[in-house]
């Protein structure tokens, strides 16, 4: 067995589960986090030459806990025994705490860590970076690119989060339901980022597998909060956007945009439960954020064909959003459905004030492109497809671009309408 890829795509799906099993034994995130990367080093010494085991995650946590207890062994070979009385009680003192903890409020421990990371000690932006690291194990140069925030920023924002949860002795149990409540929030939003990390890689395997984490999580989170309306928002908006899976990549893998996807291909299965979930969460009449962009992406999954979209309903419910959540990314997506409303020129001027906020995101300069290749204003056009280029995070997003350039190339050697272009790179695939 000597397949690395398989073998890295395992360790990332496993750690999760693994590093919520070795928080419950050390109750130290740092302990835990190390306790795992040992298990993983060990893991490709050992399963190119013998396989990996049947269950990847139990042979983690076993050889990571073992590995952390003979490092805690080795540090206090020298300390003082304890008390006789002390270490005369032969009984198991770790079954009846992890049965405390495993008959709480929620049993899963992955879910548990989320809960732990976003303790509210923490600063609402530390807790979700600090969960991006700790449970989904993305990168620092990943978790930056979805705050829009540089590395060197990003870093030091996870450091200072791991290092206040240890000076605050945040307590590793499960919190009770107040606490829950008052957390539900900053867990909902860790768990879109994972799903949207996962959404953004669906080529690429080790990653893809986080939409699928996250749409389980949303599931526990519901089961958590079965009355609450923006968790079953926030379920029906991850299971409507990946129901499109299937038909977001073409046979080469290169993107295949909304309006040209073979809705054929899209899971009715789980369209269905979606758009049952954003019914369910509208008729409590309690909007949030979440609700609304399940309700935009229930107003495409509705249409039949592309052309049946409604987008001035998507153009009010975006107005809505930006209301709720003030965002320069929001408004940039509404500029994307105020180009099929008001046409190309309406749109350009949304966002001319977002230059500034998204000078460094690429579907910003897809965007802009595409407006201005509408417009046969193609010099300006090049400039900003060569732009998103430059900042492009995949090849595909990059091949993606190239076609709009060879749009620009051939309409300005033609000098005449091509019957008009989608712009495509500010909207979700």
């Amino acid at each position: 067995m000597t397949d690395t890829t398989f073998i890295h795509a395992a360790l990332t799906a496993a750690r999760p589960q693994a590093m919520g099993a070795l928080l419950r034994y050390f109750r130290d995130l740092d302990t835990a986090e190390e306790a795992y990367q040992e298990a993983c080093l060990r893991a490709l010494k050992a399963w190119p030459q013998k396989g990996p085991p049947r269950d990847p995650v139990a042979w983690l946590i076993l050889v990571g806990r073992n590995a952390a207890l003979d490092g805690k062994r080795r540090a206090s070979r020298d300390a003082p025994l304890p008390p006789d009385e002390a270490i005369s009680d032969l009984d198991d003192i770790e079954a009846p705490m992890a049965e405390r903890l495993d008959g709480a409020h929620y049993r899963d421990d992955v879910l548990r860590l989320l809960f732990i990371c976003c303790h509210p000690e923490l600063p609402h932006t530390q807790q979700i970076a600090l969960a991006l690291r700790v449970v989904s194990g993305l990168s620092v140069k990943q978790i930056a690119r979805a705050f829009l925030v540089s590395e060197a920023a990003m870093e030091q924002r996870i450091t200072r989060a791991k290092a206040r949860v240890a000076k605050a002795e945040v307590p590793f149990e499960a919190p009770g339901a107040v606490e829950r409540a008052e957390r539900f929030q900053t867990v909902a939003a860790m768990i879109y980022l994972v799903f949207n990390e996962g959404y953004s890689a669906a080529a690429d395997p080790e990653r893809a597998g986080l939409s699928e984490d996250a749409i389980r999580l949303a599931r526990l989170l519901l089961r958590l909060f079965p009355a609450e309306p923006e968790i079953m928002g926030l379920l029906a908006l991850l299971l409507l956007q990946h129901a499109r899976a299937r038909a977001r990549f073409d046979a080469a893998g290169e993107p295949v945009l909304l309006d040209a996807q073979d809705r054929a291909l899209w899971d009715r299965e789980r369209i269905i439960e979606g758009l049952t979930l954003v019914d369910k969460a509208l008729r409590h009449r309690a909007p949030g954020p979440y609700q609304v962009q399940a309700a935009i992406a229930a107003t495409h999954a509705r249409a039949a064909r592309a052309e049946d979209t409604d987008w001035a309903q998507i153009d009010a419910l975006y107005a809505a959003l930006e209301f709720m959540r003030p965002s320069p990314v929001v408004t940039l997506n509404r500029a994307v459905a105020v180009s099929k409303v008001k046409g190309p020129e309406a749109a350009l001027a949304m966002i001319e004030p977002l230059a500034g906020p998204l000078s460094g995101y690429f579907h910003f300069f897809g965007a802009k492109g595409a407006f201005l290749l509408q417009l046969e204003r193609y010099a300006e056009a090049k400039i900003a497809f060569d732009t998103a280029i430059s900042l492009a995070g995949t090849t595909a997003e990059a091949a993606q671009i190239r076609r709009y350039l060879d749009q620009v190339a051939s309409g300005s050697a033609a000098k005449k309408d091509d019957g008009g272009v989608d712009p495509g790179p500010a909207r979700s695939s």
